[in-house]
C-alpha cells in the first residue's frame, strides 16, 4: 500500500474431512461412485490486512459398522460401532501468512508471502461389518432364511437350493412395547470356509459382529449323526476364521422338526452332548412349529447380554 506499508492478509485455512456413522445407511455404494474426496480449500489473503475465508469443514456419512483402515499403513483409523459418533479423518491445510504478518523492524515493506501448507492426504479402505444383536449360522439350506422371515421383519428370498441368501440380511424382532433386536440371516457356511470355500471369508466377517450366534442345524438329514457333524463343523469353521468367536453365547435351532423320523436324530442329537440341552429348541421354520419358544429363548439372552454390559 503506497506510503502506508504492507497490508497483505493471511489465508484462510483449508476444510478438515470427517467421517460420522449413520444408522440410517446400509452401504458404501455412495464410495464406489464417488472414490475421490477433497474439502473445500482456504481462500487468498486479502488486502487491507484481510484474512481469506476458510474452507468449509466436509463431513462423511458411513454406515454403522464401517472399518477405516489405512491403505498405506494398515493400520485401523477407526471402527464405527456407535451411531453418530464423528472422527476427524484428514487434517485440513494452514493458511499462508500475508506480507502484514511478515513486516518487523528491519524489513518494514516485505513483498513476499509465506507458503500455506497443505491439508493431509491418504487412501482409505473402507470396510463394512454388519452389526446385529443374533446372527443366524448354519449351511446352505438349513432354513435360516425362513426362520428369519417368520420371526422378524426381514423378507429374504427363500428357494430349495444352496445359496438362495447371496448377502447377509437383518431383520428386527419387536418384543414387548418399545423392545427390539436385530437378528442377521448370515449366508450359508461350507466346510472350508476359513480357506475361503463357498462366500468364504466375505461373510464370515460379519458374524465377528454379532452379539449371540443361533446355530441352525438340519434335522432333515439321512443319518441322526449328521446334524451333530454339522455343529462341529461349525464350530470348527468358525474358531479357524477367528476363536474368539466360538466364546461368543449360542443357541441352537434344531430345524425340520415336521420331516419324519425327527424325534430319533432329534433324541441322537442331544444325547451327543455338543450343546446345552436347555440352549437347544427343536423347530419347523416351515410350519412355525417351536418358533415362539425359540423367540422366548433369544430375547432372554439378549436381555442378560444387555444387562451384564
Amino acid at each position: 500500500m503506497p506510503r502506508g506499508g504492507p497490508d497483505g492478509g493471511n489465508g484462510g485455512n483449508g476444510g478438515d474431512i470427517y467421517f460420522q456413522a449413520d444408522p440410517n445407511l446400509t452401504t458404501l455404494t455412495d464410495f464406489y461412485y464417488q472414490p475421490h474426496i477433497k474439502a473445500q480449500s482456504g481462500a487468498q489473503g486479502k488486502s487491507a490486512n484481510r484474512t481469506g475465508r476458510s474452507g468449509k469443514d466436509l463431513t462423511i456419512r458411513v454406515p454403522l459398522g464401517t472399518i477405516a483402515i489405512d491403505v498405506e499403513t494398515n493400520i485401523v483409523l477407526h471402527d464405527f460401532t456407535d451411531a453418530d459418533e464423528k472422527v476427524l479423518v484428514a487434517r485440513s491445510g494452514r493458511g499462508g501468512r500475508g506480507n502484514a504478518s511478515l513486516a518487523t523492524s528491519f524489513n518494514r515493506l516485505p513483498r513476499e508471502a509465506g507458503e500455506g501448507q497443505p491439508g493431509e492426504e491418504l487412501t482409505l479402505l473402507l470396510e463394512l461389518k454388519l452389526i446385529a444383536d443374533i446372527g443366524l449360522v448354519g449351511f446352505p439350506n438349513a432354513g435360516k432364511s425362513t426362520l428369519v422371515s417368520h420371526i422378524s421383519s426381514a423378507k429374504p428370498k427363500i428357494a430349495p437350493y444352496p445359496f438362495t441368501t447371496l448377502s447377509p440380511v437383518l431383520g428386527t424382532v419387536k418384543y414387548d412395547v418399545f423392545k427390539e433386536f436385530i437378528v442377521a440371516d448370515i449366508p450359508g457356511i461350507l466346510e472350508g470356509a476359513h480357506k475361503n470355500v463357498g462366500l468364504g471369508h466375505e461373510f464370515l466377517r460379519h458374524i465377528e459382529r454379532t452379539k449371540i450366534l443361533v446355530f441352525v442345524i438340519d434335522m432333515g438329514t439321512p443319518k441322526a449323526e449328521h446334524a451333530v457333524h454339522d455343529y462341529h463343523v461349525l464350530e470348527e469353521e468358525l474358531r479357524l476364521h477367528k476363536p474368539d468367536l466360538i466364546t461368543k453365547p449360542r443357541i441352537v435351532a434344531a430345524n425340520k422338526m415336521d420331516i419324519p423320523d425327527f424325534e430319533s436324530r432329534f433324541e441322537h442329537f442331544l444325547k451327543s452332548g455338543v450343546h446345552n440341552p436347555n440352549l437347544v429348541f427343536p423347530i419347523s421354520a416351515a410350519t412355525g412349529k417351536g418358533l415362539e419358544q425359540l423367540r422366548i429363548g433369544m430375547i432372554k439372552m439378549v436381555e442378560e447380554l444387555r444387562e451384564k454390559q
